[in-house]
């Protein structure tokens, strides 16, 4: 298998500098998902997406090319976080956002939300580990409930309940052992 040219944030910086297209190019297409799905999870539409991802890519580059960026986290972090903030102020401007925005002045800044980003990557990716271990049938009735938003109905019919009672009884027993699992594993903060 061919190892692409740019496996480092790097040699992705290195080659902006370059003037190198192939890294703006790997660029768009490896973080567009992320990006892509915090956006349309947010009120956004595919293209609203894409176009928040190339500006934020535009201002990623820009800073670059102008040596006036300091980069003290992941080119994946610093763009989901610059992708958020102009995401967050074009919902602003449309009124789809519950608390209107007065200026930008308001966010947080880009160091404080870039940790925030890393601690919830953190926490997820624990979490998916203690769900790994919780067992069934519990992970599934979780899936079905909190992930696939299935109805409780569905879930005691699907699992065999007598009644939604029990199944919300199971559920409850099972978040708590899920709870125990991500705990024992988790320290905020700790790398």
């Amino acid at each position: 298998m061919k190892k692409s040219l740019y496996e480092t944030d790097e040699a992705v910086i290195d080659g902006i500098r370059r003037d190198d297209e192939r890294a703006l190019a790997y660029l768009y297409k490896l973080y567009f998902p992320m990006i892509s799905h915090f956006i349309l999870s947010n009120s956004g539409t595919d293209d609203e997406a894409k176009d928040i991802y190339q500006e934020g890519v535009i201002v990623f580059y820009e800073k670059i090319r102008d040596n006036s960026l300091e980069l003290s986290c992941q080119i994946k972090t610093y763009l989901y976080s610059v992708c958020r903030r102009l995401w967050l102020k074009r919902l602003a401007e449309k009124g789809r956002y519950a608390t209107k925005l007065e200026d930008t002045d308001n966010f947080v800044p880009v160091e404080e939300d870039t940790q925030q980003h890393e601690e919830q990557e953190k926490q997820f990716g624990i979490m998916g580990e203690a769900l790994g271990q919780l067992g069934e049938p519990c992970r599934s009735l979780l899936e079905d409930y909190y992930i696939n938003t299935q109805p409780m109905q569905v879930i005691t019919e699907k699992f065999g309940y007598t009644n939604t009672d029990t199944a919300k009884n199971q559920k409850y027993k099972c978040l708590q052992r899920l709870k125990k699992i991500f705990f024992a594993a988790y320290k905020p903060g700790v790398e």
